[in-house]
């Protein structure tokens, strides 16, 4: 199995910066891309984007294009997300995914096998 855990989660200021950081133990070998979801308090859980774990491909969704990025060092099987300019509605809660053998499905939660717990992202006006 694989664990995830999010770290770099907090308070920030409209148009400020943070970098969430995703550690992957146990069997990470077979990791063919991991992604960050997001979730607000009564909305669904929402894409932000992936990276494919062996090309390092990257793909955004529209409300993130040009303001987060995606980056990953294979040495540390980390995962990072990069967010500048943030905004009030980026506040959630947000979580990083693994998937194993796929590299495809990946806009969607049911495309990852293994989840972290979550780390809070709040952004105030």
């Amino acid at each position: 199995q694989v664990q995830l855990v999010e770290s770099g989660g907090g308070l920030v200021q409209a148009g400020g910066s943070l970098r969430l950081s995703c550690a992957a133990s146990g069997r990470t070998f077979r990791t063919s891309a991991m992604g960050w979801f997001r979730q607000a308090p009564g909305q669904e859980r929402e894409y932000i984007g992936r990276i494919l774990w062996i090309s390092g491909n990257t793909n955004y969704a529209d409300s993130v294009k040009g303001r987060f990025t995606i980056s990953r060092d294979n040495a540390k099987n980390t995962m990072y997300l990069q967010m500048n300019a943030l905004k009030s509605e980026d506040t959630a809660v947000y979580y990083c995914a693994a998937a194993q053998g796929r590299d495809r499905g990946l806009t969607m939660p049911s495309g990852y096998d293994y989840w972290g717990q979550g780390t809070q992202v709040k952004v105030s006006s």
